[in-house]
């Protein structure tokens, strides 16, 4: 069962929501309503303390978005203390840096597809888990 999360971890999450960032904005529009790959992410998800930019339950992917905050030497080590957690809860860690999503084109959504594809595990296999990934530019989706 998974541990409870503290109605502040919620309410600060519900305000992350509603504040998003540009690029959480555009990424969002990508990933709602299993537009990805029919995927379901949700976004601003409390994980344990942290609360994950945008998470796929049932592939255990954080996808993490930094934008200038994240380039100081205290964010970073921050991030990989977070990072290792998370890890250690069977979470793997994507992070795109802010730029890449505003400006990128379809890189962003090229690299989580490649982390869906290499994620560690004995199903690394993207179409174990019944979905089947489309490559780049072939626009099919396939809903659940």
């Amino acid at each position: 069962m998974p541990a409870r999360v503290s109605k502040s971890k919620t309410a600060f999450a519900r305000s992350l929501r509603r504040e998003m960032t540009n690029a959480e904005d555009i990424l969002w529009r990508s990933l709602r309503g299993s537009a990805m790959d029919g995927l379901k992410f949700r976004r601003q998800v409390p994980v344990g303390k942290n609360v994950a930019d945008f998470l796929c339950v049932e592939l255990r992917l954080i996808v993490e978005l930094d934008g200038r905050p994240h380039e100081q030497e205290d964010q970073r080590r921050h991030d990989a203390i977070r990072d290792r957690w998370l890890r250690a809860q069977g979470y793997q860690v994507l992070r795109l840096d802010n730029d890449l999503v505003i400006g990128g084109g379809n890189i962003p959504l090229e690299r989580i597809r490649e982390a869906i594809a290499n994620r560690p595990g004995p199903s690394s296999d993207p179409t174990s888990s019944g979905h089947l990934l489309p490559q780049v530019g072939e626009g099919r989706t396939r809903r659940s």
